[in-house]
């Protein structure tokens, strides 16, 4: 299988997709980074093999361990 046949990486699927929303450039880049933060917290996991479950356990590191806030 060659590059161009290989579906886009996700980043560059969600990248495209905010582009086409017409969201600000730092909104990307926030939203880029709290995705590979999850990715990452969760050992690097295909996210169609996480659920409510893992949503909740992340949420609840943030809130508890590294004390962020919710945003309104």
């Amino acid at each position: 299988m060659n590059a161009h046949s290989r579906p886009p990486k996700l980043m560059n699927r969600v990248k495209a997709i905010m582009r086409v929303k017409r969201y600000s450039s730092r909104t990307v880049k926030t939203d880029c980074y709290w995705i590979r933060y999850f990715i990452r917290f969760h050992d690097v996991r295909h996210l169609a093999s996480m659920g409510g479950p893992e949503v909740k356990a992340f949420l609840e590191h943030l809130a508890i361990q590294r004390q962020v806030a919710a945003a309104r």
